[in-house]
């Protein structure tokens, strides 16, 4: 439990490529700060897998942060943040160092949902695991009770887009299949949560199969806001996250796998260094 530090840059988290739409939103709205992107893709993806294991897998990925410096972790990913995210807080941070913080994608999301639901129905489109692990639901029912939520996994969604897919013809049979069957379940949806930071590649195929009066929330823009505003609110942690304007990529798989496939997310090439955890 460490009580001196060195400022660090901020560490943004997640299974494979999709936190890098997190990132980029990150540095468009706060490029001052120096950042640290971590993906384990040698062991993505996350969503399929049991909440021991991503807990197990997140926690490292923490470690590690914590290790090159980082005094924030962003965990960019939905995934670790409905299965890890709480237990890190309370659990880890306290024996980890008291002082520094892990934030998840979830919350931030969530808090903009009642002001933008007219009807109070709320559709979740997610990956498999961030759907059953009921998050989105809960976080929901805490600051909006009387809001219905109805949750949607896309199975085919994630290998589509890391399959360089997503804005192929092929890809508009998932897209509207995933769309159809949530609003069957729920006609009176207005608001629809993009629940994995892969989807916003899908987003022209996503406007494209939901009918116009419904609103579409990616969290890459809503995840910086709530960055910026924590950091605001928050100056002693400001204090300790170095602001140079740098970005570095680390990937537990190929770097010139990471980086080709990086390259699509962040819209610019870049090169990535290995590392273990």
């Amino acid at each position: 439990m460490s009580l001196s530090f060195s400022p660090g840059p901020i560490g943004v988290f997640d299974s494979g490529y999709g936190g890098l739409t997190i990132l980029s939103q990150i540095r468009k709205r706060l490029p001052q700060y120096d950042y640290l992107y971590l993906g384990d893709n040698a062991r993505a993806p996350y969503g399929s897998r049991s909440f021991e294991v991503v807990y197990e897998f997140t926690l490292q990925a923490v470690r590690k942060l914590f290790e090159m410096g980082c005094q924030l972790v962003v965990l960019g990913c939905n995934t670790a943040s409905a299965k890890a995210l709480r237990t890190i807080q309370q659990r880890d941070l306290p024996f980890l160092d008291v002082n520094r913080r892990v934030l998840g994608v979830i919350r931030p999301t969530v808090e903009s949902v009642g002001m933008l639901t007219k009807t109070r129905h709320i559709g979740i489109l997610a990956t498999e695991g961030t759907i059953k692990s009921e998050s989105y639901p809960m976080e929901i029912k805490k600051l909006f009770p009387d809001v219905v939520v109805t949750g949607q996994a896309c199975p085919m969604w994630v290998p589509l887009v890391e399959n360089h897919e997503y804005d192929e013809p092929g890809a508009d049979y998932f897209v509207r299949k995933s769309i159809n069957k949530l609003l069957s379940l729920d006609s009176s949806i207005d608001t629809v949560i993009l629940g994995c930071t892969h989807f916003p590649l899908l987003l022209p195929k996503i406007r494209q199969f939901l009918p116009a009066h419904i609103t579409i929330l990616p969290q890459g823009e809503l995840v910086a806001a709530s960055l910026e505003n924590y950091l605001f609110r928050h100056p002693d942690m400001d204090a300790r996250c170095t602001k140079g304007g740098t970005c570095r990529y680390y990937t537990t798989e190929s770097t010139s796998k990471f980086s080709d496939s990086a390259s699509i997310f962040m819209n610019q090439p870049l090169q990535a260094s290995h590392i273990e955890l």
